[in-house]
C-alpha cells in the first residue's frame, strides 16, 4: 500500500491546496466530535439525566487529557513536514520512528496518571456526590484508551505531514462506526451507563490506533514504519520534544483553566451542570472543524519553510487564518439558528435544554474570534517557535481566566458572567500571539533571504 494520496504543498496554487488538504480533516475532526456526543447523547437518551451529568462532568478533563495528546501529534507533524519540505528522507524516517516511541509513552504515561489520580481531579472540579461515582467510573476506563489515541495522533501527524489527510479520515470513519454501535449495544442492551460508553470509546481507538499503524508500515519510504529502525534518534528526540512538549502542554494548560470553569459550573444547581454538559458539546464541534485549518497552516508554513519558499509561508498563514475565521462563523449561526434541536439530541427535558441555551447562545457569538488566537499559535509552531506561544497562552488565558473567575464571576455569579471570559481572553491571547508570530516571521524570513 503506497502513500499516492498525498501531494505536495510546496507547489500550484494555495487556496485550492489548503482547502483540499483540509476538508478531509474537518469531516475528520466532526467524525471525532459526532462520535463523541453519540456518547452523551446515548447516555442521556438511554441512561436517564444522572447519567448525562456524570459523563458531562468529565469532559473538562477528557479534553485535557486528549488536548495533549493532540498538540503532542501537531508537533510531530510540523517536524516531518520540515524534513518533507526539505527533502531530507533520512531526517524523514528518523524523525518518524523516534516520534512513535515519543507519543506511545506519553499516552502510557496519561493512563496512569489519570487513572491514580482521577477521584482527586474529580473532587478538584467540585463534582456532585450524585454524579460522582459515574463520573470516577467512565474517567479511569475511559483513560485505557490514552496509548491508542497517542498511536492515532501520530500517525495523523505523520500522515497530514505528507499531505495524505484522506487515510486517517477513513479509519476515524470505521472506527467510529464501530463506536456508535458498541455504545447502544453495551447502554441499551446491557445497561452498562457510564461504564458502557466509556468502554465502547476506548475499544474503537484502539481499532483506529491498529489500522493507521498498519496503513505506515505498508507506506512507501521514508514514512514507512520499520521494527528494525524502531530507535530513539537523540537529536530528532530533541527537536521533537522542543515542538511537541510545549504544544502539548499548551492545550493541557489551556484546559487547566477550564477546570477551574468547570468548577465554578458545578456551583450551580444539577439543572444548569447539565445544561452546561450539553451546550458544552457545541465547542468540540466548532474548535475541532477550525483546527483542521490551524494544522494545515503549520503543514503548510513548515514544509514551504524548509523548502525556502517565503511567500508561501506568508499566504498559508493569511489563507489559513481567513478560511478558519469564515468557518467558525458559519456553523456559529447554525447554532444561533437550531440551538434547541441540537440540544435535544442530548436531552429531552425542557429545564436542562432552556439551561444549555444560555451557553450557547453566547458562545455561538463568540468563538470565530478565537481563530486569531489558535492559527497564529499554529504558524508559530509551523516555523519551529514552540515555547513562546505556550507562555502567551498560559498568561492571556490560563491566568486571564482564573482571575475573571474569582472577580468578575464572583461578583456577579452568573452563567452569563461566567460565559463572557471566553471572548475577552481569546481577544487578549490572540493579539499577542500576532505580534510574536510577526516578530518570529520576519526573523525566520530573513534567514530565506529576499
Amino acid at each position: 500500500m503506497s502513500n499516492r494520496r498525498s501531494f505536495s504543498l510546496t507547489e500550484g496554487p494555495l487556496l485550492p491546496a489548503i482547502v483540499r488538504f483540509s476538508i478531509p480533516l474537518v469531516f475528520s475532526n466532526l467524525l471525532q466530535v459526532l462520535f463523541n456526543m453519540s456518547d452523551i447523547a446515548v447516555v442521556g437518551r438511554f441512561a436517564g439525566a444522572e447519567a448525562l451529568g456524570a459523563v458531562g462532568s468529565t469532559a473538562t478533563m477528557v479534553t485535557l487529557f486528549t488536548g495533549f495528546l493532540i498538540g503532542m501529534g501537531s508537533g510531530v507533524n510540523v517536524t516531518t513536514a520540515h524534513y518533507i519540505g526539505a527533502k531530507q528522507p533520512k531526517d524523514v524516517s528518523e524523525t518518524v520512528h523516534t516520534a512513535l516511541i515519543i507519543l506511545f509513552f506519553s499516552g502510557l504515561a496519561l493512563l496512569v496518571f489519570g487513572f491514580a489520580f482521577a477521584p482527586a481531579l474529580l473532587k478538584l472540579l467540585g463534582t456532585k456526590e450524585v454524579l460522582y461515582a459515574g463520573a470516577l467510573r467512565y474517567l479511569r476506563i475511559y483513560m485505557f484508551g490514552m496509548p491508542a489515541l497517542a498511536l492515532f495522533n501520530f500517525g495523523n501527524g505523520v500522515l497530514s505531514a505528507s499531505g495524505d489527510t484522506r487515510h486517517p479520515l477513513l479509519f476515524l470513519s470505521m472506527a467510529g462506526a464501530l463506536n456508535v454501535a458498541l455504545n447502544l449495544l453495551f447502554v441499551i442492551v446491557f445497561g452498562m451507563a457510564e461504564a458502557g460508553v466509556a468502554l465502547a470509546s476506548v475499544l474503537s481507538q484502539y481499532c483506529s490506533a491498529a489500522m493507521i499503524l498498519i496503513f505506515l508500515s505498508r507506506c512507501e519510504k521514508p514514512l514507512s514504519l520499520e521494527l528494525s529502525k524502531l530507535k530513539v534518534t537523540p537529536g530528532k528526540c530533541r527537536q521533537i520534544l522542543s515542538i511537541s512538549l510545549p504544544a502539548g502542554l499548551q492545550n493541557a494548560i489551556f484546559y487547566i483553566a477550564n477546570l477551574f470553569i468547570q468548577g465554578a459550573v458545578n456551583t450551580f444547581d444539577a439543572v444548569m451542570v447539565e445544561g452546561n454538559s450539553a451546550a458544552a458539546n457545541a465547542d468540540s464541534l466548532v474548535y475541532d472543524v477550525m483546527g483542521a485549518f490551524y494544522m494545515a497552516c503549520s503543514s503548510f508554513m513548515s514544509q514551504n519553510f524548509g523548502a525556502g519558499k517565503k511567500e508561501r509561508v506568508r499566504k498559508s498563514y493569511l489563507l489559513s487564518l481567513l478560511l478558519s475565521f469564515c468557518a467558525g462563523g458559519a456553523i456559529s449561526i447554525c447554532l444561533l439558528a437550531f440551538g434547541r434541536q441540537f440540544l435535544s439530541l442530548f436531552t429531552g427535558e425542557p429545564e436542562v435544554i432552556e439551561a444549555g441555551l444560555i451557553r450557547l447562545r453566547i458562545m455561538a457569538a463568540s468563538y470565530a474570534f478565537s481563530s486569531l488566537m489558535d492559527c497564529s499559535i499554529a504558524a508559530s509552531r509551523g516555523l519551529g517557535r514552540s515555547f513562546v506561544p505556550t507562555v502567551i497562552v498560559i498568561l492571556g488565558s490560563c491566568v486571564f481566566r482564573i482571575i475573571w473567575i474569582f472577580t468578575v464571576f464572583a461578583h456577579f455569579h452568573t452563567m452569563r458572567s461566567l460565559y463572557l471570559l471566553y471572548i475577552f481572553s481569546w481577544g487578549i491571547t490572540g493579539t499577542a500571539e500576532l505580534l510574536y508570530f510577526l516578530h518570529c516571521y520576519r526573523q525566520q524570513m530573513r534567514q530565506l533571504g529576499s
